[in-house]
């Protein structure tokens, strides 16, 4: 019978998972910011343009759940909560997921540069839950 705890190896600056979901979620902080700023800007780079100026404070609201898409993993990473950074960031894929299907009903699947840039952010997030869920030898 083991009388010491081992030492659990640490996951943090040295994980490639730790820089990509830093670098997604930064990034989404980004969109979000520029969607509060330049809410017609975001929306075109989202995909689907405002009909009319009413429609920014959509995207402002958009921004604001971005914001907090990203602000909500940076606890957990300066942490260096690694299970929990796993559980969030998988539960968050459903975002680009969604995102995906909104832009293939809206635009059709012509619009093959916004179906890209949200189902190559989901892809990213699926693999890198992988990373994140992997046990560490």
């Amino acid at each position: 019978m083991e009388t010491q705890i081992k030492e659990q190896p640490q996951w943090g600056m040295h994980s490639t998972s730790y820089w990509i979901t830093l670098l997604l979620a930064l990034g989404i902080i980004f969109i979000g910011i520029r969607f509060i700023l330049q809410p017609q800007v975001g929306a075109l780079g989202y995909g689907i343009a405002f009909r009319d100026a009413g429609d920014a404070a959509y995207g402002q609201v958009k921004g604001i759940r971005d914001i907090f898409s990203g602000i909500v993993l940076l606890p957990l990473l300066i942490m260096r909560m690694r299970k929990a950074t796993a559980w969030v960031f998988a539960a968050a894929t459903v975002v680009p997921l969604g995102d995906f299907l909104i832009i293939a009903a809206t635009n059709g699947s012509g619009d093959l540069e916004h179906l890209l840039v949200h189902g190559l952010t989901a892809l990213i997030m699926i693999i890198n839950c992988f990373l994140l869920f992997a046990k560490r030898p």
